[in-house]
């Protein structure tokens, strides 16, 4: 597995393993390859390198402030602000990693991977590695059952198959997964962390090699000293338990809700479902309209359309090219999805409570 998030903006693509008979995204008569030339011949595509070092470094001054914030004011319940104000950071930080996974931000794979390790691993204390390796299939498979790994079984059902093998506890949990949906995301950081963790800990993990692993656990092995060092010599132990409850909190809140609009509550298909790359990402992928503000604070995720047909594309790049892909779309009759922020949580919930639905025994499945 490489450590490189798949571009499939810049031409073909590895073999699509849902069908053989699919035209692949770099096939020159194939509706994407007609699309990906209207965006090359746009420029879309080209770094910003202004507005990177300008948002990259924007963000490590307020992330800085916000740390120093929390010095200055010592022991203080007044730190619960601070913790909220860091959880906004840390997810913003997030984003950045995200885009640097994506090679958004430098033409170089070394300082792209860099700029993530160091804003993952050491600054938020996520595994760069293990992440970069479950998106990779995540963006060949959107909400492609038993090849998209964010819609595996775990705490939430996808699917009404996930939900009926249920019983216990996860049975009582998928009946009710929409009402504790949101809850549930207060617990997201502390996966994210966990799920990070383990994959070092693997003999057999994501990572290309025992360097990259070795430099990965001292990373995060310094976040999490400094990070737990931090809070327990400025603040009271009471004070630092509830404030980690409350950054951590927020952080995996913030997170969750942001990622969550993106595809679920979208059609999904089967297992041995055939469709062409194109269609595969626009179709299974949910735009939220918004403004300015929106843009910063899902981190351009909420062009998930543009995103998912170009991850290499710079975040700000996205907002032009969704009125050309819009287009695009409408001239080949592709439904291209688009609503608001709060609708689209509607749809996600309706989505979990219908997927549940074969474990309320009140109703007739």
């Amino acid at each position: 597995m490489t450590t490189d998030i798949i571009d499939r903006g810049t031409g073909p693509g590895p073999a699509d393993r849902a069908g053989t008979t699919t035209l692949q995204p770099g096939s020159r008569g194939s509706e994407y390859a007609a699309l990906s030339r209207e965006v090359k011949k746009s420029g879309l595509l080209k770094r910003r390198p202004v507005y990177y070092s300008l948002k990259v470094g924007g963000n490590l001054l307020l992330l800085a402030a916000g740390w120093t914030a929390f010095a200055l004011i010592g022991q203080s319940w007044w730190q619960l602000v601070t913790a909220a104000f860091l959880a906004v950071m840390f997810t913003q930080t997030g984003f950045i990693g995200h885009d640097a996974g994506h090679h958004q931000i430098a033409a170089s794979k070394r300082v792209n991977n860099l700029l993530g390790r160091v804003h993952t691993d050491l600054l938020i204390g996520m595994s760069y590695g293990w992440w970069i390796s479950k998106h990779n299939r995540h963006h060949s498979h959107p909400n492609h059952v038993d090849r998209d790994p964010d819609i595996a079984d775990g705490a939430i059902a996808f699917t009404e198959d996930q939900a009926r093998v249920r019983s216990g506890a996860y049975a009582w949990l998928g009946r009710h997964q929409a009402w504790l949906f949101f809850p549930m995301l207060l617990l997201e950081g502390l996966a994210l962390h966990v799920a990070g963790v383990r994959a070092l800990l693997e003999r057999t993990g994501t990572m290309t090699s025992r360097s990259t692993k070795l430099a990965e656990a001292g990373l995060l092995t310094a976040h999490f000293v400094g990070y737990l060092a931090a809070l327990f010599l400025v603040l009271s132990p009471l004070q630092a338990v509830v404030f980690l409850a409350v950054h951590q909190g927020l952080f995996g809140l913030y997170m969750g809700c942001s990622f969550a609009p993106n595809h679920k509550g979208m059609p999904m298909f089967a297992k041995d479902d055939k469709i062409d790359f194109l269609r595969r990402q626009v179709l299974t992928s949910r735009n939220i309209r918004g403004n300015r503000f929106t843009d910063f604070a899902l981190g351009g995720l909420n062009y998930q359309i543009e995103h998912h047909l170009f991850p290499s594309m710079p975040r700000p790049s996205l907002r032009p090219a969704q009125r050309l892909i819009r287009s695009f779309c409408a001239r080949h009759d592709i439904a291209y999805h688009e609503t608001g922020l709060f609708d689209s949580y509607a749809q996600v919930l309706r989505h979990l409570h219908a997927v549940g639905g074969p474990l309320r025994p009140e109703l007739e499945y």
